[in-house]
């Protein structure tokens, strides 16, 4: 953004998990932002305090201000048992952001929708942006979510705004107040030694510090159409992008001018210089990796033809967030549950049990009639069943390609933060 006059920001739940972390990522760059919540927790930057789908209190905020580019990132915790409250915030709230916004004169919107609006229960692999969403969503959380991101592109170039929507996956980090909390609560019930299906499915996660990141990304590039950025953009797609190695660190594809060397009966020629190269941490190969595209690649000659290019602009646009580094789903909850039994008293020693999906789903079905027959919410549920099952691993070339978005904190480093965060926090409390 150094050639063009900077934002103001106003993060609209900014005192939450994803919001206190997009507003971090603004102030350390040195930007103006302002924060718009229920609730005030931090005291650092400006606060309107409000309601969301009071429309003229947040044009209010806004105007104070002097906004320019809202992020709304506001949402209530997923899987609580109060449609109402989800459509009340996650709709009309989105709803009265953008009519504020328009009223106001502010040209950018990025809202944080998430990856489950694609989600019916079914394997999603590498899907990419051109997935539909389902007719039916798995539960209230993530129908308002799609309904919200709906109407925040219907909105795009409308009143003189922009809106573009993220799709994160499995967001975690440090002050989260859902995966490190459920799975703690699991451990302390002495159930972690349970397993629901093979794992052998994929499942993307996300650090929270990466999600923001992306944040200020989309936020930096909204705006109208770039014909000089979609020409470069197109001249790029003819190479292939590299391997993300936050966590596994470098690896090499082998060419005919690097490769390890072979069995041979007669080495080639230039076997010395093969192998040179191959050692050589600093080699660059002459001629750059092509990307290999099919007809039913996103970014194919006929996809840019028949889209106008569309998928090449952020405006009006969806974008999947991960870390690109899908794991087996049960490999996180595992190494969590490892640091409780290493550093909380009463480890679980007990020998992992490994249940087939359709037993879960018939556990967790008598566990939510038993839930509702005593008055409590339930623990265990179908749609937890039906998530840790499936495959939920998102193509993320339109994000790392247009965004120019590369995660910036693998997921081993991202884990030891949280837990350490998280640890710290236990501590905290304990003493006070």
């Amino acid at each position: 953004m150094s050639s063009r006059t900077k934002d103001v920001y106003l993060v609209i739940g900014g005192s939450g998990f994803l919001g206190r972390h997009v507003v971090e990522a603004l102030l350390a760059r040195g930007d103006a932002v302002s924060v718009f919540d229920i609730v005030q927790r931090y005291h650092d930057v400006p606060f309107y305090m409000g309601d969301i789908s009071e429309e003229e209190q947040v044009a209010d905020a806004l105007r104070k201000s002097g906004a320019t580019c809202i992020i709304h990132t506001a949402s209530p915790l997923h899987g609580m048992d109060d449609p109402a409250l989800y459509w009340k915030v996650n709709v009309d709230g989105t709803q009265a952001v953008i009519n504020a916004a328009v009223a106001t004169g502010v040209p950018k919107l990025v809202y944080t929708s998430s990856a489950g609006v694609v989600f019916n229960g079914n394997d999603l692999i590498d899907v990419d942006e051109r997935i539909p969403q389902p007719e039916k969503a798995m539960d209230p959380y993530n129908e308002s979510k799609a309904k919200a991101e709906q109407i925040v592109l219907a909105a795009n170039g409308k009143g003189g705004l922009y809106t573009v929507a993220l799709r994160p996956a499995g967001i975690f980090g440090p002050g989260d107040r859902q995966l490190i909390t459920g799975l703690y609560q699991t451990w302390q019930r002495g159930q972690s030694h349970f397993q629901i299906g093979d794992n052998t499915n994929l499942f993307d996660w996300t650090y929270v510090g990466n999600c923001a990141y992306a944040h200020l990304l989309a936020a930096d590039k909204l705006g109208p159409p770039n014909p000089a950025e979609i020409a470069r953009l197109k001249e790029e797609l003819q190479v292939a992008l590299p391997s993300i190695e936050c966590t596994t660190q470098r690896h090499r594809v082998p060419t005919s001018e690097a490769r390890p060397l072979g069995p041979y009966v007669t080495p080639p020629p230039n076997a010395e210089k093969i192998l040179a190269n191959w050692e050589d941490p600093h080699y660059v190969p002459r001629v750059p990796r092509p990307a290999v595209r099919g007809k039913f690649d996103q970014f194919s000659e006929a996809a840019l033809v028949r889209e106008d290019n569309a998928q090449l602009q952020v405006a009006g646009q969806v974008f999947f967030v991960t870390n690109g580094e899908p794991t087996g789903f049960w490999d996180i909850p595992r190494i969590v549950y490892r640091f409780f039994d290493e550093h909380f008293e009463k480890p679980n020693t007990r020998r992992r049990i490994i249940l087939p999906r359709e037993v879960g789903l018939l556990l967790a079905s008598a566990a939510e009639w038993w839930s509702w027959l005593v008055g409590k919410e339930p623990g265990f549920t179908r749609f937890r069943v039906t998530f840790s099952c499936a495959w939920r691993c998102f193509n993320i070339e339109r994000t790392r390609r247009v965004l120019g978005y590369e995660p910036q904190v693998g997921l081993e480093e991202g884990l030891k933060r949280t837990l350490e965060s998280w640890a710290a926090e236990r501590q905290k409390v304990g003493k006070s």
